[in-house]
């Protein structure tokens, strides 16, 4: 029994680590679409957000071996993020070479917190797959399953999804102070956002009701080093852009 609570303790590590990871470009999209809302309503904003998404990620946990089996919910999830991402460098391209145009009207307080939400449970596809992918790796522990996993699993996944929002909502915070610092990070901001939803894709494609791609890519070395290369590549040289500017303009 020992043995199998060490294993269970170095797995929800593990997943508290990936959920850190995966907390990174979903806080950076958080702090983007609640920038442009009042300090007081800014913080409100994320915890109404992320306890909408709490409650939806809460919920799928019961229905997951229902909902990884419909790849239409990833297709969705990736539409999503890919619109949002194109539309907001649209807007903003738009906005460089118009300078006489009206400010585009900016989203309400509880339309924002929608967004927020919509962004989060698009993420939450993701890590959601990866947790389940950790957790059925464990010995079955007691008697009982939930959601047509495992108790002691499912108790690793909640866990671990709840520590993951946690990390999303003091990292998005700080990510509202960078851009309140460096306003030119927004554009790398939702070039992140269209590549995860490329990585949602991705997983989409290589769905084994679909199989346009091998089902094993996805979680290959080779994937994971291009897309995380690649993220790196657009935090590092927005950051160096958003300097750049900012002496510029001094």
């Amino acid at each position: 029994m020992e043995a199998i609570l060490l294993e269970y303790a170095w797995v929800l590590l593990v997943l508290i680590g990936l959920e850190g990871l995966l907390a990174a470009d979903n806080a950076v999209v958080m702090a983007v679409m609640v920038k442009h809302l009042p300090k007081p309503q800014q913080k409100k904003a994320l915890f109404y957000g992320l306890l909408g998404a709490f409650v939806f990620r809460f919920a799928a946990l019961f229905m997951i071996t229902f909902l990884v089996n419909i790849w239409q919910i990833q297709a969705l999830g990736a539409a999503y993020l890919l619109f949002i991402s194109i539309k907001s460098l649209m807007d903003r391209g738009k906005g460089d070479h118009d300078e006489l145009k009206k400010p585009r009207k900016k989203s309400g307080f509880w339309m924002t917190v929608l967004k927020v939400e919509l962004a989060d449970i698009a993420f939450a596809l993701d890590s959601m797959l990866a947790a389940v992918a950790l957790a059925v790796t464990l010995p079955e522990l007691g008697n009982f399953h939930i959601g047509g996993i495992n108790g002691g699993q499912f108790i690793v996944m909640l866990l671990g999804g709840i520590i993951g929002l946690i990390i999303i909502r003091f990292a998005a915070r700080q990510f509202v102070v960078l851009l309140e610092k460096f306003p030119s990070l927004e554009t790398a901001a939702f070039v992140i956002v269209g590549w995860v939803g490329v990585k949602l894709v991705v997983l989409t494609l290589a769905h084994p009701k679909l199989q346009i791609i091998d089902e094993a890519f996805p979680h290959s070395t080779l994937w994971k080093t291009i897309f995380w290369t690649v993220l790196l590549a657009i935090v590092i040289g927005g950051y160096l852009t958003a300097v750049a500017q900012r002496k510029k303009a001094k």
